[in-house]
């Protein structure tokens, strides 16, 4: 016989996380959160705020160089990462039996990249979303698919 399944649900995007699960109703609660320390700061802030420049011999002008990488999309890949870890070590703690991640599609693939085999074994479904600002008692119906319907207990 199969043990109880335990579900957990990472709701992410670039700068938020809620780690949610289903309760004995079936009705789905945020346990804690994660934030980016740099989620309002602008790229300059977060770094140099303009590119470097360079001149050629010969001559007294200076050129622009781009940057490589903008550098809010640096911090959204870095917090999907920092996201995987978390849900890395709850499946080290065998926190869950099996697991939903919703994020938008780059979030997903960045959270999806640095799961460990062990925990990537246990996803059983994925929503290219951002749910993060969706209230518990309206999850639901997102995450049908996996979870039961609520059941109200009549006192």
């Amino acid at each position: 016989m199969r043990k109880h399944l335990r579900l957990l649900i990472v709701i992410a995007d670039g700068e938020h996380a809620r780690f949610v699960r289903p309760k004995e109703n079936h009705a789905l609660h945020s346990e804690f959160g994660l934030n980016a320390g740099t989620t309002h700061e602008r790229s300059s802030d977060i770094g140099t705020d303009h590119p470097g420049a360079t001149f050629h011999s010969g001559s007294s002008a200076h050129h622009a160089l781009a940057p490589r990488h903008d550098l809010h999309d640096l911090e959204t890949i870095n917090f999907a990462h920092l996201v995987a870890r978390r849900v890395n070590e709850l499946a080290l703690e065998d926190a869950f039996d099996d697991l939903v991640i919703a994020a938008p599609p780059h979030s997903l693939a960045a959270i999806r990249e640095k799961l460990h085999v062990g925990t990537e074994a246990r996803v059983i479904g994925t929503l290219a979303k951002d749910l993060v600002k969706v209230p518990d008692q309206k999850l639901s119906e997102h995450f049908k698919i996996w979870v039961r319907p609520v059941h109200r207990i009549e006192h």
